[in-house]
């Protein structure tokens, strides 16, 4: 957004766009001295996430290259909310965690004018800048949360309700209220601590709406629109002795045509899922033994595709060693039912995958869209390392999982425990599959324990233990759970606790620094 602004001093020279981070001192130095009694200037951390999270919301008035004014907006789902919130709660304390690119109202975050410009009615400007942009993201009505700062002056005598309908009439002048009312805004309510720290407002503030008159409701296609639920199919999967890789592709239809006669909408398999076949001829170490099974990965990846669109199902191939530059990998392939492909490389090979296997980690954090939702996949190891499904949650990651290989049950469990953790505090669903039996003549692989799980967060919407459902330990069965995406978006807002929302990003946050 770029419009040049002629006025008729030619002392100035105004240009509207969109802010910037190198922006930010001009920010700081015009709220420093709108907002001595609010607060102060915003952190600049919170400035780059709002200008990273929506950048064609923030933007700003600049005369000769400096900017003199500025607003900042934030795309939300309303009725998440609804007309009782607070700015914290709407705004995800200023960071914009709220914003939903699918959303359908316009919120105003904050409009701040530096003092020298006040009466060039530049805040008029910003206003019509955001109607614009309402209009063209066809988004049926900005929104906003007032400030009445004059209400000091009559709180001892006026009700807030009462205040409001002498500011409309003109009998008394407020200079944030009078001036949105002049700008269309109709006052739908009073909020009540909206601001807890607006001593000017008392902690009141108007509850104000701009409607779209030129908004056409969004409407859903009859057919292949995005579902709010998924019916996930985990795979505890039997390590048996194989003949041929044929065999194993077999196996692997049986179990994928039985979930795909249940409707579900993704088959999940466990890590290393194909290790049967390091057992069809004798290897002289563990590490001439891998990377033959590796030789098969390019085949089997092509046979699985081809099951997903044959079955209609989305299936994550658990994870497989491959070869790439004469360096091993290990990696779960993402094959979904429309034919595409897609890869997450495990981030940290486990101890024994580094010493034995001289395995290599991946060097990329991925969340893929899917045709129900954004999931992840952090293939076993990778499920103890919070930081990275918090990672995968900031990019909206709903459903995680987890294909894993563990050999006693102490192993299964620091898996299992920390899936079960990643599922509370991201508010998140996550699926854990593993393998079950033995392979008497694959090193390394001696013996198998598994108890696959579906984990969701802790909340009274989810089952009191955070567990879906799980499979009998050490047992070959499938296991299949639908889960329902709109309680999680409820949850983000409305629940007892909101891991995401409360987080301290004024204190810490997580940096990707991989490719």
């Amino acid at each position: 957004m770029t419009e040049t602004i002629h006025t008729d001093d030619p002392e100035h020279h105004l240009n509207l766009r969109c802010l910037q981070l190198s922006d930010y001192p001009d920010i700081k130095e015009i709220m420093e001295a709108v907002y001595q009694a609010a607060g102060g200037p915003v952190k600049e951390q919170i400035y780059k996430a709002q200008l990273t999270t929506f950048p064609e919301g923030q933007i700003c008035i600049e005369d000769h290259g400096k900017v003199v004014a500025a607003a900042f907006s934030v795309i939300v789902d309303y009725k998440k909310f609804g007309d009782y919130h607070t700015y914290d709660e709407i705004t995800g304390d200023a960071y914009l965690t709220t914003h939903d690119s699918s959303g359908d109202v316009l919120y105003g975050v904050d409009v701040c004018v530096s003092p020298d410009y006040h009466g060039m009615r530049l805040g008029r400007r910003l206003y019509e800048a955001r109607k614009e942009l309402c209009q063209s993201l066809n988004l049926k009505a900005i929104v906003a949360g007032g400030r009445i700062p004059n209400y000091q002056q009559y709180a001892q005598e006026l009700t807030p309700q009462k205040y409001i309908e002498k500011v409309k009439k003109k009998e008394v002048y407020d200079p944030i209220l009078t001036f949105q009312l002049s700008n269309d805004f109709e006052v739908k309510r009073v909020l009540h601590n909206y601001l807890p720290e607006d001593d000017e407002s008392h902690g009141y503030a108007t509850l104000l709406e701009w409607q779209n008159l030129y908004y056409e409701k969004k409407q859903l296609p009859l057919i292949g629109a995005q579902k709010s639920s998924a019916r996930v199919g985990c795979v505890q999967w039997q390590m048996r002795p194989l003949k041929s890789m044929e065999e194993l592709i077999q196996q692997v239809e049986f179990f994928v045509d039985a979930l795909s006669d249940y409707q579900c909408d993704l088959c999940l398999l466990p890590e290393f899922f194909n290790a049967p076949l390091m057992g069809i001829e004798n290897h002289s170490n563990s590490i001439d033994a891998i990377r033959t099974l590796a030789e098969y990965s390019e085949q089997i990846i092509e046979e699985v595709a081809k099951l997903a669109v044959k079955y209609n199902i989305n299936i994550i191939a658990g994870s497989i060693p491959v070869i790439e530059n004469n360096l091993l990998y290990n990696v779960s392939y993402f094959c979904r039912r429309d034919g595409t492909l897609e890869s997450q490389y495990k981030i940290h090979p486990t101890p024994f995958e580094k010493k034995v296997w001289i395995m290599q980690g991946g060097n990329e954090l991925r969340v893929f869209d899917t045709d129900f939702g954004k999931i992840g996949i952090l293939i076993c190891y990778d499920i103890e390392f919070p930081e990275l499904a918090r990672l995968q949650a900031e990019k909206g990651l709903q459903i995680l999982f987890v294909p894993f290989w563990t050999d006693t049950k102490n192993a299964y469990l620091r898996v299992r425990c920390c899936a079960h953790a990643r599922a509370i505090e991201n508010e998140c669903y996550v699926v854990i599959t593993g393998s079950v039996g033995n392979l008497p003549k694959v090193d390394g692989a001696d013996i198998q324990y598994a108890q696959s799980a579906v984990f969701s967060p802790s909340d009274f919407s989810f089952p009191h233990d955070a567990i879906m459902a799980e499979t009998t330990p050490n047992t070959e069965m499938t296991l299949i759970v639908d889960l329902d995406l709109d309680k999680l978006k409820q949850l983000h807002h409305e629940g007892s606790v909101r891991n995401l929302l409360d987080r301290r990003r004024d204190l810490y946050k997580i940096d990707w620094l991989g490719d």
